[in-house]
């Protein structure tokens, strides 16, 4: 197969599994990333949108009011610093652009679960390299301490123009 079918093949694949979420979910989406700006960043509705039609994988439990995850992989337009980061130095690997779960909600292994899921999807598209990046300052330490019971390493540090201090976080997912 050559790489222009490849490519199609490869699309046909992520649209299919990339549903537009209905507009109560994207509703509900909004609002957890805004209950949780300090962590993540602000997300405007067409910027969701646009996230959420490019990306490798993305899951809302309950219509989003519990826990959201989006993930984009190598191929994304995004333009943000800490995809950057890792487009720099990885040919290929998914990013984690945000993982949010509601306070109600935490305690419920429902972050292990998208990513248990995500993982899932990664290793059906051939790719094990997992990435995200946490917030050192502010300190967002349940996530630090979340990320290394995964099993992920620290791979990198950097200081954003937005005045934050990021961890940059790896995990090769293995094979199973």
């Amino acid at each position: 197969m050559g790489c222009i079918a490849k490519l199609a093949v490869k699309r046909q694949k992520r649209h299919a599994r990339l549903m537009k979420p209905a507009d109560s979910k994207i509703t509900h989406m909004l609002a957890l990333n805004a209950a949780h700006e300090v962590k993540t960043s602000a997300l405007s509705r067409p910027a969701l949108e646009g996230s959420l039609a490019q990306a490798f994988f993305w899951a809302a439990p309950n219509e989003g009011r519990d826990a959201l995850l989006i993930a984009l992989d190598q191929d994304a337009a995004y333009d943000n610093a800490n995809f950057a980061w890792f487009a720099a130095r990885h040919p290929r690997f998914v990013y984690i652009d945000r993982v949010i779960v509601a306070a109600h909600a935490r305690g419920r292994g429902l972050a292990r679960r998208l990513y248990g899921e995500l993982m899932v999807a990664m290793r059906a598209a051939g790719q094990n390299l997992l990435v995200c990046e946490v917030n050192l300052c502010p300190p967002n330490p349940a996530s630090l301490a979340m990320h290394r019971a995964l099993g992920f390493a620290t791979v990198g540090e950097a200081r954003l123009a937005n005045g934050k201090t990021v961890a940059y976080q790896a995990l090769t997912v293995p094979a199973e």
